[in-house]
């Protein structure tokens, strides 16, 4: 949850998820997979909240946040510059942050391109970076490699190779 440096929250050193009731929020547009994490952890909580407007980009959210128009949602790794400047802050609201999962599946016998060796150890990079921020809640467990023909398809059917 991401504020401007002044607004009145940014004083405190813990913020209740139901005191955002009363604050407007910034959010991604209906689709996001920003956008469902956060209903569903305001839902999860049983936190209703109000939406001030909805914008389509992490860029647009940080500069309505700034311009003081709400608090926002955003991943911690779209907001590292301005958490340097010192231009948003990261409220310490209850059961914040919201963790999601991510997987990087890729064939053990192929090579990576160069591009996507980079987006890979991009990703990687930026486990390293939050970890250092804000350590995991729970104890996260190893990744495994998986064969593609073990891969499962959405309807329960094999892969093909």
């Amino acid at each position: 949850m991401i504020a401007s440096t002044n607004h009145a929250l940014a004083r405190l050193h813990h913020v209740p998820l139901a005191r955002l009731r009363e604050e407007r929020l910034v959010v991604r547009e209906a689709g996001s997979g920003t956008r469902a994490a956060t209903e569903r952890h305001f839902a999860k909580h049983q936190v209703e909240f109000l939406s001030g407007c909805e914008l389509n980009s992490n860029e647009a959210i940080k500069q309505a946040v700034q311009a003081g128009l709400g608090l926002g949602v955003v991943s911690l790794q779209t907001i590292e510059l301005e958490l340097e400047t010192r231009r948003l802050i990261v409220l310490p609201v209850e059961s914040f942050p919201i963790v999601r999962h991510w997987f990087i599946v890729h064939r053990r016998d192929r090579r990576l391109s160069a591009a996507a060796q980079a987006f890979h150890d991009l990703l990687l990079s930026q486990v390293a970076f939050t970890a250092a921020v804000e350590p995991p809640p729970q104890k996260l467990t190893p990744v495994r490699s998986v064969r593609i023909s073990e891969v499962q398809t959405r309807k329960g059917t094999p892969a093909r190779r």
